[in-house]
C-alpha cells in the first residue's frame, strides 16, 4: 500500500520532528490550507533493513562483531554458515593466537590469552547451520594508563571524529576504534577459511615489508614466515627489520609497513561485475581495518607506469587448461578470478601512540603537549597479517555463497 509517502489529515502530532523508527522515518509538519492549519504526517517505508554503527560485514556469509578494547570482552556472531561444517574452538584458537599480543618485543605486552568460547551454533562438533556466537574475554585491561587522554585528542586516533559523531567516547584504549576490535573477526575469519580449506582454496598472508625494508619477490622463503617474529618469507630481511624497529623502539617512535596476501585454488567468474567487484569488495573489507591506509591488487599502482603491451596478461593453454602467462592483474578480470592466484597488498599506518612527546589540543581547543604511556606495539604489521587473511577469508566465502546462484545448472544440480 505504502509506494512512498501516507498522508494523515488531523492528526495529534505536530512540530517539524524527525523521528526514525524500526526502519521508517516519520515527518511531521504543520501545513495551512483554505484559512485553517492542518497537521500532516508523512512516513517514509524503506526498503532496505539500515545497519547501524557499520558493524555488520557481508551477505549471505554475515558476521556481527561486537565489544571494546577494555570491556568485559570481544565477540562476533556469524549468521549464514551451513550446517556440517567440523569445527572446534582449537581451529578458532590457532587464528586468534596468530594474533595475540605480548608475543615479542615487536608487539604490545598487554597479556590476553585471547582464549575463543563458542557459545552456540556448533553440536557434537559440527556447524548447525544456525548463528554462530563466539566470545573472547578481556583479560588485562588496565584502564588508568588512559586518564590523561580523556579530555584531549590524540594525534592519529579516532577520539576527534568520536566525539564529532556521537558526542561521547569510550577513550580506554580507544574503545571500539581499537585495533582490539579485530579479535572479533578473526574468529570468524577462522571459519571461513575452514570452509575454504574443504573447498581447497588455500590463503598465505605475510609481512613483505616494515619501514624501508622490502623483500623482493625473487627471494621470497615461504618457509621462513613462522620463523620469524615478524612473519616476513625471509629471516635474513626479517633481521634487518629488527634492527629498524629497535631503533625506532629508541627513538620512542614507531613503523609501518605492507602486508602481502596470496590465494590459490579460486575457481574462475567468483565476483560480481560493476560494484560487487571482487577486488572491489576486498579493497572495502581490507580499508576497513583500522590501520590501513592503502590497497593494491595485481601491479596496482605499479601498472599507470607501464604500457599495456606490458600490462596485459597473456592467455596460453597449459595441460587442456587456458591459463595466463603472467599475472599483473593479481588474478582478477573485470571483477572476477581468473583462475591465477589472486595477490593484492595493503598498507599499515605507523602505530599513532608512541611515547614521544606530541602536540594536541584539548575538547575546549586549548593547546597542549601529550605523552601517551601504557602498552603499545612498535609496528602493527606483524599481528595485522592474520587481520588481513581473516577479512580476505571473509571476503571470499561470501562471494562463493552468492557466486551459487549465477548459473542455472547450479540450481538445478543443488536441488535435484
Amino acid at each position: 500500500m505504502f509506494e512512498g509517502f501516507r498522508e494523515h489529515v488531523n492528526a495529534e502530532k505536530s512540530g517539524g520532528i524527525i523521528i526514525p523508527f524500526k526502519g521508517f522515518r516519520e515527518y511531521v509538519s504543520t501545513e495551512k490550507s483554505g484559512g485553517s492549519a492542518r497537521k500532516i504526517i508523512y512516513i517514509h517505508i524503506q526498503e532496505e533493513h539500515t545497519q547501524m554503527a557499520g558493524s555488520i560485514f557481508g551477505k549471505l556469509f554475515q558476521i556481527s562483531t561486537w565489544g571494546e578494547s577494555h570491556g568485559k570482552g570481544i565477540g562476533v556472531v556469524i549468521d549464514g554458515c551451513p550446517a556440517g561444517l567440523p569445527l572446534s574452538e582449537s581451529d578458532i584458537q590457532t587464528y586468534l593466537d596468530r594474533r595475540k599480543p605480548g608475543q615479542s618485543q615487536f608487539t604490545t605486552q598487554r597479556k590476553e590469552s585471547d582464549e575463543a568460547e563458542i557459545l552456540s551454533g556448533v553440536f557434537e562438533g559440527k556447524t548447525t547451520g544456525t548463528p554462530i556466537s563466539i566470545l573472547i574475554r578481556n583479560q588485562d585491561q588496565h584502564s588508568h594508563d588512559y586518564s590523561n587522554i580523556m579530555n584531549c585528542y590524540r594525534p592519529g586516533h579516532a577520539d576527534f571524529t568520536f566525539d564529532g559523531k556521537y558526542g561521547f567516547r569510550d577513550y580506554r584504549g580507544g574503545g571500539r576504534s581499537s585495533g582490539r576490535e579485530t579479535v572479533g573477526r578473526v574468529a570468524a575469519g577462522a571459519v571461513a577459511a575452514k570452509i575454504l580449506e574443504t573447498l581447497g582454496i588455500q590463503i598465505l598472508t605475510y609481512t613483505k615489508s616494515i619501514g624501508p625494508v622490502s623483500i623482493p619477490e625473487e627471494t621470497y622463503c615461504y618457509e621462513d614466515i613462522l620463523q620469524n617474529a615478524l612473519n616476513m618469507p625471509n629471516n635474513a630481511y626479517a633481521e634487518k627489520a629488527s634492527a629498524y624497529l629497535e631503533g625506532c623502539i629508541k627513538e620512542q617512535n614507531s613503523s609501518g609497513g605492507i602486508i602481502e596476501c596470496r590465494v590459490t585454488g579460486l575457481p574462475v567468474g567468483i565476483g560480481d561485475t560493476v560494484f560487487d567487484k571482487l577486488d572491489a569488495n576486498l579493497a572495502k573489507a581490507m580499508l576497513s581495518i583500522g590501520a590501513v591506509k592503502g590497497f593494491e591488487i595485481g601491479d596496482g599502482f605499479a601498472a599507470a607506469q607501464i604500457k599495456g603491451s606490458e600490462n596485459n596478461d597473456a592467455f596460453t593453454i597449459t595441460d587442456g587448461n587456458i591459463t595466463k602467462k603472467s599475472n599483473h592483474s593479481g588474478g582478477t578480470l573485470g571483477g572476477m578470478s581468473d583462475g591465477a592466484p589472486l595477490v593484492f597488498r595493503t598498507a599499515i599506518k605507523p602505530t599513532p601512540s608512541i611515547s614521544r612527546e606530541q602536540e594536541t589540543v584539548d575538547k575546549d581547543g586549548n593547546p597542549i603537549s601529550l605523552t601517551i604511556t601504557g602498552r603499545h606495539d612498535p609496528v602493527i604489521v606483524p599481528r595485522a597479517v592474520v587481520v588481513v587473511e581473516a577479512m580476505a577469508a571473509l571476503t571470499i566465502v561470501d562471494l562463493l555463497f552468492t557466486n551459487m546462484s549465477a548459473k542455472m545448472d547450479s540450481l538445478t544440480t543443488f536441488y535435484k
